[in-house]
């Protein structure tokens, strides 16, 4: 093993003891059940025929961001097609959910969301770690994990005894490794791999998009009612993404680009 390859190896471990420790943690917790007012959010206003508007219309940034980045991510592999297509479901998604809100368009909602962090996760390891967290199999492996921690919590739910764990531990473990791993100054292991700024952005972007969802009825008073923190959660969110997929769109695989 190279002199740079022995760090490299021991922040890759850390990241696993890392990411055992907060399943772990969330284990002892004890099961998470969502709150009786889930769906009960700030603005409610209809444009004509359409209800709840703004949370409804606000998710067509994460379709524009998709669909922009599709045809650019060709050669990007598995990992970053599969994030790019689960930010366009999740337009879809959660555009149906706003629509009429409810248990059931809730699991529909849920669903490209998780496939959308576990298909990050696996391209931002891929970059970062060993690219064989982008090939097929391992990002399939994902997508299958992140659907059954959201039927997990469906079927549950409908039993009466739903469980967010493993919901919570898909959507958040990005939102945990990867800083800790750009804290870590893990190099990229391949060309086109996306700097650090891009990631930071985003991570400061979602933060602030689960910050405002937390204030949605105070970000509505504070705007003079002209947007609700739950809608400007979604754009935030959709900036996020959309700053990633731009920014690995836009990369080039030049051997020149790896550090």
């Amino acid at each position: 093993m190279s002199a740079h390859s022995q760090p490299a190896a021991r922040h890759a471990h850390a990241l696993l003891w890392l990411a055992l420790l907060a399943t772990a943690a969330l284990a002892l917790h004890g099961p998470i059940v969502q709150w009786a007012d889930y769906h009960d959010f700030a603005d409610t206003r209809a444009w004509g025929s359409l209800p709840h508007a703004w949370n409804v219309l606000s998710n067509l940034p994460f379709a524009a961001a998709a669909l922009w980045a599709w045809p650019r991510l060709r050669d990007a592999g598995a990992a970053w097609r599969s994030f790019c297509a689960a930010i366009a479901v999740t337009a879809f998604g959660s555009m149906l959910y706003h629509w009429q809100p409810n248990d059931l368009s809730l699991l529909i909602d849920r669903l490209p969301i998780a496939w959308a962090c576990a298909a990050l996760l696996c391209a931002f390891l891929a970059e970062r770690v060993n690219a064989r967290w982008q090939s097929p199999a391992v990002v399939g492996i994902a997508l299958v994990g992140g659907t059954l921690a959201v039927a997990w919590w469906g079927v549950g739910n409908a039993l009466g005894t739903g469980d967010l764990r493993p919901y919570v531990l898909v959507q958040f473990m990005p939102m945990l490794l990867i800083p800790a791993a750009l804290m870590l100054r893990l190099q990229p292991v391949t060309a086109a791999a996306v700097p650090a700024w891009p990631w930071w952005t985003a991570l400061a972007l979602y933060a602030g998009a689960k910050g405002v969802e937390a204030a949605d009825e105070a970000v509505l008073e504070l705007t003079l009612h002209s947007i609700s923190g739950h809608s400007l959660k979604h754009l935030l969110a959709a900036l996020a993404a959309g700053v990633l997929l731009h920014s690995r769109a836009s990369n080039r695989p030049r051997r020149d680009q790896l550090r």
